[in-house]
């Protein structure tokens, strides 16, 4: 009997150190590098049984959102210059849009605009597509004057076919009778 109680001991034991041997412990995921801010400083030492210390990521900056992007710029919301019935002339009030649109391109040669000539309702759709057109060319001609490069624009008409207002009275229509600063969306 006692052989048998030996065995049995024998047996718990070795059963406690292959469960013993089998339980994992939680592992710490590693330490992010990062860059310091400023001087790095002297870390004090961490006690043998202290628990690793992970770095804490420095705060990220947010990146430089262009002008015409930001809801709260002036290129951002006033992209439009309007016109008269049937006229293609830029009136005083949009060469004040086209002198800060023009100012900023000029100092950023790398953007790209395309100069969107629209039309009202009101005669046929060929007449408005070179309404449209001639609209687009009035305003490339005051950008150069600002010094935007030929290279950063590009004239086109879309007529009556891209109203902004979809009214029939003379409101809508001289909503429609515009020309369009489109900026790229990055």
């Amino acid at each position: 009997m006692r052989n048998i109680n030996r065995l049995a001991l024998v047996g718990s034991m070795a059963s406690a150190i292959l469960l013993g041997a089998c339980s994992s412990t939680p592992v710490a995921p590693p330490p992010v590098a990062t860059a310091p801010a400023s001087a790095p400083k002297a870390q004090p030492a961490a006690a043998p049984s202290a628990a690793p210390q992970v770095a804490t990521p420095a705060p990220v900056s947010k990146a430089e959102l262009a002008a015409y992007l930001d809801p709260a710029n002036p290129l951002s919301n006033d992209k439009s210059v309007f016109f008269d019935f049937d006229q293609y002339m830029v009136k005083p009030e949009g060469q004040r849009v086209l002198e800060m649109h023009g100012k900023y391109l000029a100092a950023h040669s790398a953007v790209k605009i395309r100069v969107e000539g629209n039309a009202d309702e009101q005669g046929g759709a060929e007449y408005n597509l070179a309404l449209g057109q001639k609209r687009a060319d009035a305003v490339v001609k005051v950008l150069k004057v600002f010094g935007v490069k030929d290279t950063q624009m590009e004239a086109v008409s879309f007529g009556k076919e891209k109203p902004k207002a979809l009214g029939h009275d003379e409101q809508s229509r001289a909503q429609n009778r515009r020309v369009d600063l489109d900026y790229p969306n990055k």
